[in-house]
């Protein structure tokens, strides 16, 4: 009940600052093959490009729906407050929103200190903590909605709640709130890596499977590069998800992270 009042009153406040939901969108036309041909190359947001920090190479994903995840979270503030962070926004450490590694820029999270359960909802707009088991850092507000200032870090649950999207309207342009559907339920599966060399993928996905799991390869093209993803089936639960999560992430995948299909 906790986590529907929290929600409730987050879409409230979006309400009242004239950010209206979007509930559905339109479906999309078949386009030819031909007409597809003409089309431009596809153009990567620069937020949303591969980049390398301290020698390691992250690949931020395209959609954040269905996303999950659990690990540390821990909060920055002094010298970063007034800097730019990495989608050009000003950092307000007094704000509500936060950095992760790899999900899209304005998606909203909603985050779970696992020790004490308190929530927090929270809007990527930066990139980081790179520090080792961390997954997302919160801003001093954050830190003190789910009272972890004094310790400095605590293990937390964050799930995608949906998204923010600039809209244009008779020349004006305005940021509404598109949520995601029912997150609690869909076809969940944990992805455990993520390669640009097709073998590499094979070889994981024999590994995992050798274990009883039912393993597949999805393949993305982001246009400038093309991905083979290892996912492991989850179950059609979000909580089903979480625990297969858990066992992937104790097994020697860190990184391992809930997405739906």
């Amino acid at each position: 009940m906790k986590r529907y009042t929290v929600l409730f009153i987050y879409l409230i406040l979006l309400l009242g600052c004239g950010k209206t939901p979007i509930i559905s969108t339109p479906g999309k036309q078949p386009v030819s093959p031909e007409i597809k041909a003409q089309q431009a190359p596809v153009k990567i947001h620069p937020t949303q490009r591969p980049y390398k920090i301290n020698g390691k190479k992250y690949y931020p994903i395209p959609s954040a729906e269905g996303f999950t995840q659990t690990g540390i979270a821990s909060w920055y503030g002094g010298k970063f407050h007034g800097r730019k962070t990495s989608n050009g926004e000003t950092y307000n450490m007094h704000g509500t929103t936060s950095a992760h590694k790899t999900l899209p820029m304005n998606t909203h999270l909603l985050v779970k200190n696992l020790e004490n359960g308190k929530e927090f909802v929270t809007r990527i707009n930066d990139r980081g903590p790179f520090v080792k088991g961390r997954i997302i850092d919160l801003s001093l507000t954050g830190a003190r909605e789910l009272n972890i200032i004094e310790k400095g870090t605590a293990r937390v649950e964050i799930t995608a709640l949906g998204e923010a999207v600039t809209v244009t309207r008779n020349n004006e342009e305005s940021e509404q709130f598109l949520p995601h559907e029912d997150f609690q339920a869909g076809d969940f599966y944990v992805q455990i890596g993520s390669f640009t060399v097709e073998n590499n993928a094979i070889r994981l996905k024999d590994k995992v499977s050798g274990w009883g799991k039912t393993t597949e390869i999805t393949t993305f093209d982001r246009g400038d590069a093309f991905f083979y993803r290892v996912q492991v089936k989850a179950g059609n639960r979000l909580e089903e998800a979480n625990r297969m999560e858990r066992v992937m992430t104790e097994s020697g995948f860190p990184d391992a992270f809930v997405v739906a299909r």
